[in-house]
């Protein structure tokens, strides 16, 4: 074990866990304020006093206890937690199942779903999640290119009539490409070749679209997309996910989703918050504007690097290790918390500096992270 944490160490891929304490879109650590480049709060809403003193104030703590006290099929289902699925089903004209989080969704879900008849194809980026979920599944999985959906087309014409189903999976918006799935197109090929298709949707929920609901929704795929996946840690500025499928689906995983089953609930006071919160993003419409605004300025000013994505997660390629590294402590001596992405978390030799940009930021700042990176 300690051989293997020094090879970690040489090679420049030992983590740590750093002590910070949040102040809106700055963070404290050893003393130093940073501005935030490092944060999912894309709504900014973690910040926001008046959000936080409106919920206590009209949080009702004789009406639930703090604590789930077990799993959602034993003590831990209530009221709170199906107020929240029954808001969502609403929202998405479709059923809702929450998770306890997005990795619990991810572990969860498909290996409920599929039979060792099932053939999986994944896009080659999908989070890490995904990847473990994929891998607790008994059925077969291939790799397409990333968003090449030529590459996908020819795996799914050479699998026809092979499997009994077949599960297309993607991201809407890649974690670390800070790209953009082709959804119509996804939707499309799965319906030409009778596929299933799997949208993880956490990094575009509460951003996408005039009411903030992802890109399967502002793209009005919501009918055609058998399982969308929405986390609440990110924009939603809470914790869990939830799952939108039909109704067949939520009964099944209700019944074999593991991750489901086998966990003790979310704690009520965190539902009646996420509900919260949720019914104010909806509103956000400025906010979402406002991070639009800010990530084609801070996108335009970069557009002599080498740069991905088209969305508010806007990676900075520098190739090697050593390199991200230097570039990081560079922008942190500015005052940018900005920390550098290394393999394992993306592909040897694609080392990147993700820039999470929120709503909370202003022009001045984004003016801020750029001259960070000109130092």
């Amino acid at each position: 074990m300690f051989d293997r944490l020094h090879e970690l160490e040489e090679k420049g891929l030992l983590r740590s866990l750093k002590l910070l304490r949040q102040d809106g879109v700055y963070v404290e650590y050893n003393g130093k304020r940073y501005l935030n480049l490092s944060s999912n709060d894309y709504l900014g809403i973690s910040g926001i006093k008046d959000f936080q003193r409106e919920f206590f104030e009209t949080l009702d703590t004789n009406s639930f206890v703090m604590g789930a006290l077990s799993s959602r099929l034993l003590t831990g289902n209530n009221v709170a937690v199906e107020n929240l699925e029954n808001y969502l089903s609403m929202l998405y004209d479709r059923e809702c199942l929450v998770y306890n989080s997005g990795y619990h969704a991810n572990t969860g879900i498909l290996p409920a779903l599929v039979e060792k008849s099932d053939l999986i194809v994944a896009d080659k980026l999908v989070h890490a999640s995904i990847i473990d979920g994929i891998r607790l599944c008994i059925c077969e999985m291939r790799r397409y290119k990333h968003n090449d959906y030529n590459d996908l087309e020819r795996i799914l014409e050479q699998s026809a009539g092979k499997y009994n189903a077949v599960y297309i999976v993607t991201e809407s918006i890649f974690s670390m490409d800070g790209d953009t799935a082709n959804l119509a197109r996804l939707v499309e090929l799965k319906d030409k070749y009778h596929a299933k298709l799997y949208v993880d949707e956490a990094h575009a929920f509460g951003v996408t679209g005039d009411s903030g609901l992802g890109c399967a929704h502002h793209k009005q795929l919501v009918h055609r997309i058998e399982y969308i996946v929405c986390t609440l840690g990110k924009a939603g500025a809470s914790e869990g996910a939830f799952v939108i499928c039909d109704s067949a689906t939520k009964q099944w995983l209700i019944n074999k989703s593991r991750t489901l089953i086998f966990t003790t609930a979310t704690p009520p006071v965190n539902i009646l918050w996420t509900h919260f919160v949720i019914e104010k993003t909806v509103k956000m419409k400025t906010e979402r504007e406002h991070l639009q605004q800010i990530t084609k300025q801070l996108r335009d000013k970069l557009a002599g690097y080498d740069i991905l994505g088209d969305t508010h997660i806007i990676p900075i390629l520098t190739g090697d290790n050593d390199k991200c590294i230097r570039l990081a402590a560079q922008m942190q001596s500015k005052g940018i918390w900005a920390m550098p992405v290394r393999y394992p978390s993306v592909p040897a030799g694609r080392a990147r500096i993700r820039l999470s940009l929120t709503a909370a930021m202003s022009y001045e700042q984004t003016d801020m992270v750029y001259e960070s990176i000109l130092a």
